[in-house]
């Protein structure tokens, strides 16, 4: 598990009123895959995968707690970009750019599993 200690300290003195269903969310991710790296993006958690960022916290205005799925910093070629969402928690931005918007605690324990996967699949397209 690689974890940066930038974003360590960054949640350790994080003043949000989610910064523990933000802390939840980011060790279940990072315990998902050894390959996936992080660092603070956007004054928030962002995992990389393959050295590029591909989902991002969003947690400003303090009352947002979302994840934007994206494929790096630079516009990347949409034709033949495709990913399928089953769970129906992503809400498409752009053709290549999700958010999954999470509500209260309960709702991050129910949805916990089905955004792991999500990131997992989200990585490696």
């Amino acid at each position: 598990m690689a974890q940066n200690p930038t974003v360590e300290e960054f949640l350790a003195t994080l003043d949000h009123p989610r910064a523990d269903d933000v802390r939840r969310i980011r060790a279940a991710i990072m315990a998902s895959d050894a390959e996936l790296t992080e660092h603070v993006k956007w004054r928030a958690p962002s995992f990389c995968a393959r050295g590029v960022d591909r989902v991002t916290f969003r947690l400003f205005p303090a009352d947002h707690l979302q994840l934007v799925f994206h494929r790096g910093a630079k516009p990347q070629e949409t034709a033949g970009f495709e990913f399928g969402d089953d769970t129906g928690l992503l809400r498409w931005a752009d053709t290549d750019r999700a958010v999954l918007s999470l509500g209260d605690s309960a709702d991050v324990t129910a949805k916990l599993d089905a955004i792991v996967a999500l990131v997992e699949r989200w990585v490696r397209v």
